[in-house]
């Protein structure tokens, strides 16, 4: 990790124009037991930057990162003062003009890509389709994008694994196939929601670099949504910390031990340490006013 941790842009992202500008964002669902507020007001500017968010499941990570692309489920809606993209107001856009951008300009790795695959068609297929989508190209020079794509990747034998099915590869290649496909559009923003969640240490390793990769030499911005805050400390660029919806602080990813707010504390607190000796597994303990009291400590948004 140290190797990626070293790895980052000459501009600061905060300096720049960002490439996605949220601010106020809500995502609600109507369920048979009562509304539920998944995302409560959250704010925050997306340069070309590597941007964790972390928290624990139910926290709003996944959520917000599909209402990005609102991709929430039918039984959702999402309410924000703005959502900006590329001088765009993504709240304003039609249902045409999100199929545009989706998988174009902001794509998206879901958890657990290989059962985001379809079981049926080769993964070089679904890779060429994307290409096909998206741009006005021939079969012949989609499937020639898609083969280099799998190169790029770091896919050994592209031409074996072009013909291969979803259930044929292992989970290491299947997020990387994801990748492929997702990157062939050259997209400006990448979400990745999980992406290594399912992997051992050492292909984890090998996707993030692939990632850090992608970003650093595309000048893309990167969401990476995840559990693991010794990951996203090493990865990546600033963190966002959510708790039930909301943001609880938002401060540089080197500086994270340096949290203020006691819902990171808890959280670091609650890792695992070789060097010290714990009589009692910590427990996090949480205060209802988190979500009422005002946060996103140490993170200013220009209104």
């Amino acid at each position: 990790m140290n190797e990626m941790k070293m790895a980052g842009f000459d501009a600061d992202p905060k300096q720049e124009q960002p490439l996605i500008s949220v601010r106020d964002l809500h995502v609600r669902f109507s369920t048979p037991k009562g509304p539920v507020h998944a995302v409560r007001g959250v704010s925050f500017d997306l340069g070309r930057e590597r941007l964790g968010i972390v928290g624990e499941s139910g926290s709003g990570k996944s959520q917000t990162g599909r209402a990005l692309l609102r991709l929430t489920a039918g039984n959702g809606r999402i309410d924000a003062d703005r959502m900006m993209f590329g001088g765009m107001n993504l709240m304003q856009a039609n249902a045409r003009t999100m199929r545009s951008i989706r998988g174009s300009r902001i794509s998206m790795i879901m958890q657990d890509p290989k059962y985001s695959l379809n079981p049926v068609l080769t993964v070089g297929a679904q890779i060429a389709e994307s290409c096909r989508k998206h741009e006005k190209v021939s079969r012949a020079e989609a499937k020639k994008r898609a083969l280099a794509m799998l190169d790029t990747v770091r896919i050994r034998e592209p031409e074996k694994v072009y013909a291969l099915y979803p259930h044929q590869v292992s989970g290491g290649m299947g997020q990387r196939i994801m990748i492929a496909m997702m990157l062939i559009t050259n997209p400006e923003v990448m979400i990745a929601d999980e992406p290594t969640s399912a992997l051992d240490v050492t292909v984890q390793m090998q996707v993030l670099s692939l990632l850090d990769d992608m970003v650093r030499e595309r000048g893309m911005g990167l969401v990476l949504i995840s559990h693991d805050l010794h990951l996203v400390s090493s990865f990546c660029d600033r963190v966002l910390v959510m708790y039930g919806g909301r943001i609880m602080e938002t401060l540089d990813a080197k500086r994270l031990d340096e949290a203020r707010h006691p819902y990171t504390k808890g959280l670091l607190n609650c890792l695992p340490r070789l060097d010290g000796r714990h009589d009692d597994l910590p427990v996090l303990r949480r205060d209802p006013a988190w979500l009422t009291e005002p946060s996103d400590v140490g993170g200013v948004f220009d209104q």
